[in-house]
C-alpha cells in the first residue's frame, strides 16, 4: 500500500511486528498498571528490557499509573526506537462506558505528547483490539480519524505516521478504511 500525504505528513499501513519497525516512537498499548502484560504491551517491554520497566515503575511512583485515555512516555530501551509512549486504550464494554471518547484520546493525548519530544516518526499498534476487545472496526475508524484531525489542525512536526498491525484482520481493515484516501489523493 501506497502512502497517504497529508500536508507535510506521511500515513502508511504495514503488517509487521511493531518491536521492528523503525521510528523515533513507539506507542505501546499499555495497561494502566505500566507494569506490562500481554499482546503489544509484553512484547514492547520485553525487546525493550529492563530500562522500561524501570522508567514505567518511577511514573507509577509520581503519579500512581496512567489513567484510560491518557499518555506517558519513557525511553526505548533496547528498541530502535527513541521513546516508547504508553497510552491507556478501554476496554470494550459494548460502548457503555465512554470507550470512544477514551480510544480517540489515546490517539489524540500520544500524538501531543509526540510533537512535544520533536518527534518526526511514530508508530501505533492497534489499541484496545486485543485483549480489550474493542471490535476492530471501529477502533480503525477512530484511529485513522483522530490521527488525521490531529495533521490537518496544522500543529504537527511528526513527518511520518505508521499503523502497525500484527494480524491480518487489522491489517485488511486498515488497508481498507485507507483507500479511498488514495485514491482521492488526501
Amino acid at each position: 500500500m501506497k502512502e497517504i500525504k497529508i500536508g507535510n505528513t506521511f500515513v502508511e499501513v504495514i503488517q509487521e511486528d511493531i518491536t521492528k519497525v523503525e521510528a523515533d516512537i513507539i506507542v505501546n498499548a499499555a495497561n494502566s498498571s505500566l507494569m506490562g502484560g500481554g499482546g503489544v504491551d509484553g512484547a514492547i517491554h520485553k525487546a525493550g528490557g529492563k530500562t522500561i520497566l524501570d522508567e514505567c515503575i518511577k511514573i507509577r511512583k509520581q503519579q500512581g499509573g496512567c489513567p484510560t485515555g491518557e499518555a506517558v512516555i519513557t525511553n526505548a530501551g533496547n528498541l530502535s526506537a527513541s521513546y516508547v509512549i504508553h497510552t491507556v486504550g478501554p476496554v470494550w464494554n459494548g460502548g457503555k462506558n465512554n470507550e470512544e471518547q477514551k480510544l480517540r484520546n489515546c490517539y489524540r493525548n500520544t500524538l501531543k505528547l509526540a510533537d512535544e519530544y520533536l518527534a518526526k516518526s511514530i508508530a501505533f499498534p492497534n489499541i484496545s483490539t486485543g485483549v480489550y476487545k474493542y471490535p476492530k472496526e471501529a477502533a480503525a475508524e477512530i484511529a485513522i480519524d483522530e490521527v488525521f484531525k490531529y495533521i490537518k489542525d496544522g500543529n504537527t512536526k511528526l513527518e511520518r505516521i505508521v499503523f502497525v498491525c500484527f494480524d491480518n484482520d487489522n491489517f485488511r481493515i486498515y488497508k481498507k478504511k485507507l483507500e479511498p484516501y488514495l485514491r482521492s489523493g488526501e
